[in-house]
């Protein structure tokens, strides 16, 4: 069981919680929350929670493989509306910022997130890490080999669950000393790592318990699943939850996804299942 302070707000994992993915961005894998504008996304934000979403992850910046980036304050502009109207209409709601800006997680903060999610784990922008220490909130702290823009091509590794445990014993001791209290590592599935390298580590996920912090695993939609089925992002729905599943039963803390009932739907099977071993 691990227990987060959010801004005072104690957020409990005495069993895999739901991240939902609400993405205020053009190419956004849902896009018909944002032909509404904040009311879509606002009933995007109802329908997470009745499913069981006990987090949303609202970015204002595309990630994917090849993506461009946008400016710190572009993406401000995107993020902060959605961050207040859902907000304003679910208050009791945990929100964590997804940016690798320190001062887009500070606005963020500031105007109601209560944790932090960066793809990059500080290395995109030197002054995260101090800045989410002094903000006193939850760090999702991931593994890139490399920028959204070049990630994809060609990582290699020597071993990748082996790198990838190195990494994360280096950034939980830089987030210590920096005065982080509270880290979730994520692997970083597709990000600077092939279909392989995803496997691996996906097999091996395990292995990170021994860090002691919860682990978070985002593989919705991702093209390890459609790529390695033949399909489209669109029909990766089911592919995405066998995954998603794989990763519970190795210790995953947190699920990030676009589609909550059906994650929701595998924590709770898989508990049912493991409640009747006992």
């Amino acid at each position: 069981m691990y227990t987060l302070n959010c801004k005072g707000k104690l957020l409990v994992i005495d069993q895999p919680l739901v991240m939902g993915i609400i993405n205020a961005t053009p190419d956004s894998f849902y896009k018909s929350h944002l032909q509404t504008g904040l009311a879509g996304i606002v009933s995007l934000a109802g329908k997470m929670i009745r499913e069981g979403a006990a987090i949303f992850d609202i970015g204002g910046q595309s990630t994917r493989p090849g993506s461009e980036r946008i400016a710190a304050l572009a993406e401000t502009e995107r993020v902060l509306p959605v961050i207040e109207a859902i907000k304003s209409s679910y208050p009791e709601i945990i929100l964590s910022i997804d940016t690798y800006h320190a001062g887009v997680a500070e606005k963020a903060v500031n105007a109601g997130a209560s944790i932090v999610n960066d793809i990059s784990g500080g290395t995109l922008d030197r002054e995260m890490i101090a800045t989410v220490a002094g903000l006193k909130v939850p760090y999702i702290c991931m593994h890139m080999k490399g920028t959204p823009e070049s990630m994809q091509k060609n990582p290699v590794y020597d071993d990748v669950v082996k790198e990838v445990l190195d990494y994360f014993i280096i950034k939980i001791n830089e987030c210590k000393q920096a005065g982080i209290h509270d880290v979730i590592i994520d692997p970083g599935f597709g990000f600077g790592k092939t279909i392989a390298h995803n496997f691996q580590l996906l097999k091996h996920l395990a292995v990170f318990k021994m860090l002691e912090k919860p682990v978070l695993a985002g593989l919705s939609r991702k093209s390890t699943v459609y790529k390695t089925l033949g399909i489209t992002m669109e029909e990766a729905l089911n592919g995405t939850t066998v995954l998603n599943t794989i990763a519970l039963m190795h210790g995953a803390c947190v699920l990030r996804v676009h589609d909550v009932k059906e994650a929701k739907e595998a924590v709770g099977l898989l508990a049912a299942c493991e409640k009747a071993q006992q």
